[in-house]
């Protein structure tokens, strides 16, 4: 049933940059069923242009309660009623809107003019001349504010003839005002290159309704697209000119004349949105951020070390208090990573990293003797996920942060408010789980540190690479350039050991039968294609108590019999099975139950939530899913809910930086493409205690033969290395 309130505005609470607006509501009318809101003051959420307080609205949306905010209205579009009556009409001019009208003339020209006076002001404004004391400024004023007044809910109504929602309606007029319709009839496109809310599908869908397929503006746009895509979902950072066309033929469904194409390409050559070097196309701010990046290292390894007396001195003393001994490779990181201006530290897992990164911390506090205040100030430990972040601030004593929430990201304003204008004032900066940083958040980063910092970055570099563009930690370490140390000696050599050792023996392209025959944490469970769900059903049965964290099935791919969606319902049925004491709710052909483990597919930093972590439904609200991220209550209305999916079963890509107790992963011929050592490498090394392959060691043994996937065209290396 529609929900409406219908009443005055009061004042605006947040205001953004796209006109979305937080503010209250004073209700005077509303449905049945919200009766007891009338003549009360409401919150309300919504999309506006040019708020006015004497105006009288009607809201159309739906009452609900925000975990963090409580109630609120959630206008989904609105209406301006203009005043009919005499007294609202005198009102209505004399608001403020309207320069230079006060009480009086604003009577006097609604006793001459009538209850008509608002159209005539709008279609017959010399009327007003004959009004005493009214002048032709002053006319032409009452007229041409009206107008434009009452243009912005007529753009938005053409906008939704067109096929544009209301929410994104009112994005695209605050972007460009009185100018919205004649930017929308000279290239529609335009939406695309200046506002990111809004997909190129969507604009693509009403622009091929008023331009032909081939026409230049929208194969330009095409063009755009096409890099998006290519950098989000393969990650190379360039293209060559071939692909371009053909991703863009099949992107667009369009027969595209050769030269109609490299007229297109040559456009945006000279309009710089692309840049070309060495018939490597890119956008623009993909060169740029690679340049940065390159050019950042260079300038670290370029600046003098600090020096502190009797660093070894110290080191020594820290061994000791922690009755341990640290290897050559670990002392070499630990000292590097106090002195030099930049490192980078690699290593595969039981190496030590986390171990590390806490010796350089402690030390660098007795060394400055800094106070915990002050080292909050001064250092910054970050990681690409909140679980990785978490491990961070467990291992450290410091708080731990993903790099969005440390840069201070601004949905509304599209923008992190940490950027090369508003720098971040800590010294030093360690990055953990770098491998997966791409390129574009390992530029916004730099830009927002000072040009001296201290920056340690720490990964596994064999591990799958960012799920952006690029392959920043590969290619600085190849680059040879930045200093570097190599972590090779194992340190997890207890009970647990023989999950390490089969990770090393992927990783090196060669696995042996005796791996599995020791030890209790790694267990090959032999298994046809058609028995595998049987197994795992098995194996779900004896872990059905355990902590949702703590226990995960890693799969490469989706869908299949032994893919990601089928083995989640059989994963629900036994971790969280039908009970007449949960609320449901089916979305599709899934059914989300209270307690069910979920995952998060995007990021969402003003929630303070990002892609691959895991949380479990508190609640299910008539429409609304509740889900609890590690203490954070996040709500998912029909709008988001394609941003989660069920937990149980996630693919190996979707838990990176994430740990195990245990972990089970699938291994089957069927999988075919996605048997490659990357991947497999990187699901092993997710487990912690126990491991479980269930399949075909045959096919375990196909991945780490193939090194081939995932090879990626980037140009930081390159760069470094013409550095001079």
């Amino acid at each position: 049933m529609d929900q409406y309130i219908k009443g005055h505005f009061k004042k605006s609470l947040f205001v953004a940059e796209n006109g979305y607006v937080v503010g209250l509501f004073k209700v005077l009318e509303t449905d049945k069923s919200n009766e007891e809101y009338i003549n009360k003051t409401v919150t309300f959420t919504g999309f506006f242009h040019d708020l006015n307080e004497n105006d009288l609205y009607i809201y159309h949306g739906k009452f609900l309660n925000h975990p963090k905010y409580g109630e609120q209205f959630q206008v989904d579009s609105y209406e301006i009623i203009m005043p009919e009556e005499k007294d609202s009409i005198v009102e209505f001019l004399s608001s403020g809107l309207f320069k230079g009208i006060g009480e009086t003339k604003a009577k006097k020209i609604v006793n001459a003019l009538g209850d008509k006076t608002l159209d005539i002001i709008i279609n017959n404004p010399d009327n007003l001349i004959l009004i005493p004391t009214i002048t032709k400024k002053q006319a032409d004023m009452l007229h041409n504010t009206l107008e434009e007044y009452q243009a912005s809910y007529k753009v938005v109504l053409k906008l939704n003839e067109l096929g544009f929602s209301t929410k994104d309606s009112m994005i695209i007029y605050n972007k460009y005002h009185h100018n919205t319709l004649e930017i929308i009839d000279n290239n529609i496109y335009k939406i695309y290159e200046d506002i990111n809310d809004i997909p190129f599908k969507k604009i693509d869908s009403i622009g091929i309704k008023v331009m032909d397929k081939d026409d230049s503006r929208r194969i330009s746009a095409g063009i755009t697209y096409i890099f998006s895509e290519v950098y989000n979902n393969i990650g190379h950072s360039y293209l060559h000119l071939k692909e371009i066309y053909d991703y863009l033929i099949r992107a667009l469904s369009v027969r595209l004349d050769k030269d109609k194409f490299l007229d297109c390409i040559n456009k945006m050559l000279l309009d710089i949105k692309l840049i070309n070097i060495d018939d490597r196309y890119y956008l623009k701010y993909m060169y740029e951020d690679e340049v940065l990046i390159s050019n950042t290292f260079k300038y670290l390894s370029s600046l003098e070390n600090d020096t502190y007396k009797k660093i070894d001195n110290y080191i020594e003393a820290y061994e000791k208090d922690l009755g341990i001994k640290y290897n050559k490779e670990q002392l070499q990181a630990i000292k590097k990573g106090l002195e030099n201006h930049t490192l980078i530290i690699t290593g595969g897992p039981g190496t030590g990293k986390t171990t590390i990164i806490q010796a350089i911390i402690d030390i660098y506090r007795d060394l400055n003797k800094y106070s915990y205040s002050e080292m909050l100030s001064k250092v910054a430990l970050l990681a690409p996920t909140g679980r990785a972040a978490k491990r961070l601030s467990e291992a450290t004593s410091l708080p731990g942060s993903t790099i969005h929430r440390f840069l201070k990201w601004n949905k509304d304003l599209d923008r992190f408010q940490l950027n090369e204008r508003n720098k971040s004032d800590v010294d030093f900066v360690i990055i953990d789980e770098s491998s997966m940083v791409d390129v574009t958040l390992f530029a916004n980063l730099i830009k927002a540190l000072k040009s001296n910092i201290k920056l340690i970055v720490v990964g596994d570099y064999n591990q799958l690479p960012s799920v952006g563009p690029g392959q920043v930690l590969k290619d600085l370490i190849e680059s040879e350039v930045i200093d570097t140390v190599i972590l090779k000696n194992l340190y997890r050599q207890d009970k647990y050991s023989n999950i390490i050792n089969l990770a090393y023996e992927v990783n090196s392209g060669e696995v042996n039968n005796s791996t599995f025959e020791d030890g209790t944490d790694l267990k090959l469970i032999s298994a046809s294609s058609s028995n595998v769900i049987k197994e795992i059903k098995s194996i779900c049965d004896r872990y059905k108590k355990t902590d949702y964290k703590e226990f995960q099935i890693l799969v490469p791919i989706y869908k299949t019999i032994n893919g990601i969606d089928n083995i989640n319902k059989l994963a629900q049925d036994i971790f969280n099975p039908k009970s007449k004491d949960k609320n449901e709710l089916k979305v599709g052909d899934v059914i989300y139950r209270e307690q069910d483990k979920v995952l998060e597919l995007v990021n969402m930093p003003d929630d303070n939530i990002f892609n691959g972590d895991i949380g479990v439904i508190v609640e299910i609200d008539n429409k609304d899913i509740y889900v609890d991220f590690d203490d954070n209550i996040v709500k998912f209305t029909p709008s988001n809910y394609s941003n989660i999916k069920h937990g149980y079963a996630i693919s190996i890509h979707k838990s990176q930086g994430s740990e195990f107790k245990t972990v089970v992963i699938p291994i089957v011929k069927e999988y075919r493409n996605m048997l490659y050592r990357k991947l497999f490498y990187t699901g092993i090394t997710r487990a912690k205690n126990e491991l479980y392959i269930v399949g075909d060691l045959d096919s375990l043994k196909v991945a780490a033969s193939n090194n081939n996937q995932d090879i990626r065209r980037s140009t930081i290396k390159e760069l470094l290395s013409k550095i001079e």
